[in-house]
């Protein structure tokens, strides 16, 4: 058996598990995935409510595997489709080894923060009804050997302090200790995802805290997401770049097929003047008047977005492809339980 197969058994301290990265719109959830995972599987937009659904990125280390489950914000909902993100965060609670709460350091701690603690504590507070016996056993084994046991969580609750870049180091200094007086959590771990500053640290305190398990998926493998959804993501993420401020949420993206050249078509080995495959997608918003804003002045929107995206795209489907971007309107899509449906919501 080689040293990676030994690493691979529960018993040899390989660690696998998921964990839950949740906090308030526009902390910093999809930056620090993408840091932690090392390259783009979430939209990071400066936008709050950009994340739609819960983007699984998988961290494989030699001793670890982390499949980290970036959520939507939580927030009160104003639309159904806002009760829906909710609902999808309540969804990636369900079975996780571990949460990341992240506060963000240039902002003060609110109600919305309280809101979810508060919902923390209903989860995994070791005082609740234990629905989870396995992961409460494996969480309190892990605080064992870490020397520390703490009788809060049922499993680890780790609090990332997030953009502490905007923050002088006094400044820091009195967040943390403002943080610690919030809550009693697992470990609090300070980070700039976007300096690249102590994300080794966070992904150390992640891995250290999770449970013994096998690794789950190829190291190869960074997301479960299927090629037409990254695709959708990342033509909504060029659009939210440039929308005007309520667009973004009135907009969404479905990739409705990917044609691929047929069997030895010479379109395959790729090159000029070959056949390429077509990624045929809808960009739907709410309203007509919605329509000219994303396709732009001789459909420079469109044109942009697509040379923008043309190498990640080609990356993503595995050859030379082709963005047929069509704009439509499904009107109060975002209240409308049929079209939420309809839109993958």
């Amino acid at each position: 058996m080689t040293a990676k197969d030994e690493g691979n058994t529960a018993t040899s301290g390989y660690r696998s598990g998921f964990v839950a990265i949740v906090g308030r719109p526009n902390v910093g959830k999809s930056t620090l995935t993408n840091a932690l995972v090392g390259t783009s599987v979430a939209i990071a937009s400066s936008r709050p409510e950009t994340t739609r659904k819960a983007i699984r990125g998988i961290l494989t280390t030699d001793h670890a595997q982390l499949v980290l489950v970036d959520t939507p914000g939580i927030h009160r909902p104003r639309t159904l489709l806002g009760q829906r993100l909710n609902d999808v965060v309540s969804d990636s609670l369900a079975d996780v080894d571990e949460v990341a709460f992240l506060l963000p350091a240039d902002q003060k701690i609110g109600p919305g923060d309280q809101m979810i603690l508060s919902r923390l504590r209903s989860e995994f507070s070791s005082t609740r009804s234990n629905r989870h016996g396995e992961n409460a056993e494996r969480g309190q084994d892990i605080k064992a050997e870490k020397g520390k046991i703490e009788e809060g969580w049922r499993i680890p609750v780790i609090c990332i302090v997030t953009k502490i870049d905007a923050l002088s180091r006094h400044d820091l200094v009195n967040k943390l200790v403002e943080i610690q007086e919030f809550a009693d959590f697992t470990e609090i771990v300070p980070v700039s995802a976007l300096d690249d500053d102590n994300v080794d640290e966070v992904r150390s305190v992640l891995i250290d805290n999770m449970p013994e398990g096998p690794q789950m998926y190829p190291e190869s493998q960074l997301t479960e997401e299927r090629p037409e959804d990254t695709i959708a993501e990342l033509i909504r993420g060029a659009f939210l770049e440039d929308l005007e401020d309520e667009l973004p949420h009135s907009l969404a993206v479905v990739v409705d097929s990917i044609d691929r050249p047929e069997t030895g078509d010479s379109g395959a080995q790729g090159g000029a003047g070959v056949s390429a495959a077509r990624v045929m997608v809808s960009i739907y918003v709410e309203r007509d008047s919605q329509k000219p804003i994303i396709i732009g002045h001789h459909a420079e929107h469109l044109v942009r977005v697509k040379k923008k995206l043309r190498t990640p795209v080609n990356r993503i489907v595995g050859m030379r492809s082709t963005l047929d971007l069509h704009v439509k309107v499904a009107k109060g899509w975002q209240s409308d339980p049929k079209k939420l449906d309809r839109l993958g919501f």
